[in-house]
């Protein structure tokens, strides 16, 4: 605008400035050099020192760039899931913008591009002898320069707080600042334009300069460069553009906020405050501006006389494309998508702030290329959003699943049933919460994983050489004392139970593990340590959701998985079992391309052999593939194609339910239970029939039948013989005990007891008289104890050459109430020859006894 009021000194200031502005452009022109001046009346006795240096970011090839995310497809091709930025701009190549768009660039705004070097001198100085008199405020910047502008204009919006109040204003300033033309302010940047311009000429081509104002220039709000702009404003590319599109978006890059054909209630305001550019008025501002571009070019020789009438005559008529950022981009991939944005903003990979790391997802131009398998997501997608609804009881339901590829860690899926939404809703179908992954990476609280964490507790009774064919009292017990970090705890496993009900069973490891038997579990802890439990899983890469290690707090029930941790860090543990020991760190993230086209680092991941060892994790995976035959807990998620699997089945009270199972190759987690609040999920239908905590199972059955299509997994190795051996002890001799005595000390060493029928015996009713079985049997067998019935005697072993009188007082005296004399025994002189039963046999003394005479 027109400056008013001016001062004698501030005309005078503006002269001398002029006079010196001739003669710096004229060595600028001539030689380039980089003098240091005092320019009085431009800053006073400050001295110019602009020229010094160049930015290092004057490179056409380096204006703010969005950042995409990709998967690859079943071709081997990417596919773009989202882009993230804070200016929408879209770089491209010389050859993909129409020379119709260039036509109409160069015509409007500097015809004389390819033959200047950088500044038309005559223009500029013209422009600043009007800025002087005050009578215009035109810049006559030539393309070099308005390049060098933007990237000032975009250097500026880089150090903007992007969590300011004042952000939008903050923003309008880097524009004004570096578009002001009046006053001493606008000499002094018309002079460092100038320079940096020339500089830019000498360095770079006139193709280059002229593509790279293409591609940083706004068009108007957060839409910058031509490709960004047509796909914008037209839905087509620049490389598609009509002469009238073209003319259209030449017209609006020269004042982008006042001639964007985007805001149908109008751009601006007149003096009456009348809206002024509306859709309803044809966008007459930039309709006005189009006729000029048309009228250059056609001046010009770039057009003819009828393309020219055509486009004139042609209305303004927009057909937006709203540009999409973000995850929710992604459709069913969006919860992939949200991991995956989770890492770059997170790891020190991508930058040591997290400022830095914001700022380069949303401006940096990278290209990341995830481990996605569309092979495996597509089916596993589209199983959970027609078996779980988003949002099926308003009571925050919820399932994720998550595939990894055995002996790498690359998650190769994540499903969920919610829609992903970054906006805080009460629709309880909706959160950008990723289920599969933690507080870290998807700000996730994780969930209480129950049985599947007994696999810390079958590797830990492996390592300490117990065979998965020993067998132990699994009964739910009242005292039973499990050592917590070497001190014995007492624990009542009838307030756990077990699943449906019943007081358990004495038997091996192996049916332990097949029917995920709480009380059998208890009973191997109690020949651990709780403490090494967990130290197992904290080697295997297993954490709290939180970021805690698992090992900070040590009770008996972790036996039973009561710790929130994430579906991922699950499925990974069991994909360490799978791979023979070796543990990878999940890893999402194949490869990241810079700007510049070469690769970035990655962020760290490795994977560890050794972490098992290979005869524990192959003992391991027989014990855990019972689980997925017939008769296993998680034979309803085997999709018995001939895939050998392993597996486990979890549940944790009646809101949390997990299923995990892995070939050789691929490993498949899936939770589903409420993701907020503890409402019990056995109750309830789905209308497809499903009890929500049977859905698990065809969620997992689906993504791993897919998995095992692709990655055809094969034979897990055989298990050690060591650690299958059948286990026998030596059974405590409780014969001649009381009954009390005898069922605590076969307890105590972990048999089970069963009380058999009275024996005859003529000891007290309360003593132990027999056993069975004695010697030595498979540990935890149950041992048969009888007591005496009071009622045993014995013939007595004289009674063969007693007289029949001398017999008969023998037998009662040992208690006999029956016995019978035969007829031999009648003469005076008979003496006893035998008896029946025999004498000195042990007998009831209700037995009758027969006498023999000679």
């Amino acid at each position: 605008m027109p400056q008013k009021n001016r001062t004698v000194r501030g005309v005078l200031g503006g002269l001398v400035g002029l006079v010196g502005l001739s003669a710096v452009a004229g060595l600028l022109v001539a030689a380039s050099v980089t003098p240091v001046l005092t320019m009085t009346g431009l800053a006073g006795s400050q001295a110019l020192t602009l020229f010094d240096q160049l930015p290092e970011n004057l490179n056409p090839g380096t204006p703010m760039e969005q950042s995409t995310i990709y998967a690859t497809d079943p071709d081997g091709k990417p596919v773009e899931l989202a882009s993230f930025y804070e200016q929408n701009r879209i770089p491209v190549t010389y050859e993909q913008v129409s020379p119709t768009l260039y036509d109409a660039i160069l015509s409007s705004e500097d015809k004389s591009f390819y033959s200047h070097g950088g500044v038309n001198l005559g223009a500029t100085v013209k422009a600043l002898i009007d800025n002087v008199r005050g009578t215009s405020s035109r810049g006559a910047s030539t393309i070099s320069q308005q390049y060098v502008k933007n990237v000032l204009i975009q250097e500026c919006e880089q150090d903007v707080d992007r969590n300011s109040e004042t952000y939008t204003d903050d923003l309008r300033k880097c524009f004004d600042d570096a578009t002001n033309a009046s006053g001493n302010e606008g000499i002094e940047r018309k002079l460092q334009e100038m320079r940096y311009a020339i500089q830019v000429e000498k360095d770079f081509s006139k193709n280059d300069i002229l593509l790279g104002y293409l591609n940083i220039a706004n068009f108007g709000g957060t839409v910058y460069g031509i490709e960004a702009a047509s796909k914008y404003y037209f839905s087509t590319s620049a490389a598609n553009l009509t002469v009238a599109q073209a003319a259209t978006l030449a017209g609006i890059v020269q004042n982008p906020n006042t001639y964007r054909i985007d805001m149908p209630q109008g751009t601006t305001t007149n003096q009456d405050g009348e809206a002024l550019n509306t859709a309803e008025s044809g966008y007459s501002l930039t309709k006005d501006r189009r006729h000029y571009v048309l009228g250059r070019m056609l001046a010009d020789g770039k057009i003819t006389q009828a393309q020219y009438d055509e486009a004139d005559a042609s209305e303004i008529t927009p057909t937006l494309k709203q540009p999409t950022q973000g995850c929710a981009a992604a459709g069913l991939n969006a919860y992939f998508c949200q991991y995956v944005r989770s890492i770059v903003l997170d790891d020190e990979a991508f930058g040591k702030t997290p400022q830095e790391r914001a700022d380069l997802l949303r401006r940096g131009g990278l290209k990341i290329y995830t481990s996605l398998d569309y092979r495996i997501q597509n089916p596993a997608a589209q199983t959970m959003s027609e078996i779980v609804p988003a949002n099926y009881d308003n009571d925050y339901f919820g399932a994720a699943g998550v595939s990894i590829e055995v002996g790498t860690g690359r998650i190769l899926s994540i499903t969920q049933n919610t829609r992903f939404d970054e906006t805080t809703t009460d629709d309880l179908g909706k959160t950008s919460l990723v289920f599969a992954g933690d507080q870290k990476h998807g700000n996730s609280g994780g969930f209480q994983v129950g049985s599947v964490y007994k696999l810390f507790t079958l590797i830990d009774w492996l390592e300490k050489g117990h065979s998965v064919n020993e067998v132990l009292n699994g009964r739910v017990q009242t005292n039973l004392k499990i050592p917590v970090c070497e001190s014995p705890q007492s624990t009542n496993t009838k307030e756990i139970g077990n699943f449906g009900g019943g007081g358990g069973r004495t038997g091996s490891v192996m049916d332990f593990t097949r029917q995920s038997l709480n009380s059998g579990y208890f009973a191997m802890a109690s020949k651990l340590d709780i403490c090494d439990i967990n130290k197992v899983a904290d080697r295997m890469g297993v954490t709290l959701a939180s970021g805690k290690k698992v090992t900070e707090e040590n009770v008996p029930y972790d036996v039973l998985g009561p710790k929130n941790i994430s579906p991922i860090a699950m499925a990974n543990a069991y994909a360490t079992v799978a791979s023979g020991g070796k543990y990878c760190t999940p890893r999402a993230i194949d490869r990241v391309v810079g700007p510049d086209g070469k690769d970035r680092e990655l962020p760290a991941a490795s994977c560890t052999d050794g972490v098992l060892a290979p005869e524990v994790a192959a003992t391991a995976a027989y014990a855990l593939k019972g689980v997925m035959d017939s008769g296993g807990t998680g034979q309803n998620a085997n999709p018995f194609d001939g895939t050998p699997l392993i597996g486990k089945t979890g549940t944790h009270d009646r809101w949390s339910t997990m299923m995990i199972e892995s070939s050789t190759k691929v490993t498949t987690a899936v939770w589903a239970g409420r993701w907020k609040g503890q409402s019990d999920i056995y109750q309830k239908r789905t209308p497809a029939g499903y009890r929500l905590n049977e859905m698990r199972y065809p969620l997992a059955k689906a993504a791993q039948a897919a998995a095992n299509e692709v990655y055809e997994g094969g034979d897990f190795p055989r298990p050690d013989d060591k650690l299958i051996r059948r286990v026998v002890v030596d059974i405590p001799n409780v014969v001649g005990m009381t009954m009390e005595e005898a069922e605590s000390t076969l307890k105590s060493n972990g048999f089970g007891v069963s009380v058999g029928a009275a024996v005859d015996s003529d000891k007290p009713t309360n003593i132990v008289v027999a056993q069975d079985p004695s010697g030595q049997t498979a540990g935890g067998s149950t041992i048969t104890i009888s007591p005496s019935n009071g009622q045993g005697t014995t013939v007595p072993a004289n009674l063969v050459g007693m007289s029949p009188a001398q017999a008969s007082a023998a037998l009662q005296s040992a208690g006999f109430t029956s016995f019978d004399f035969d007829n031999s025994c009648t003469p005076p002189t008979a003496v006893v020859s035998s008896t029946d039963p025999a004498p000195g046999t042990a007998t009831s003394k209700s037995t009758a006894v027969t006498v023999t005479c000679k």
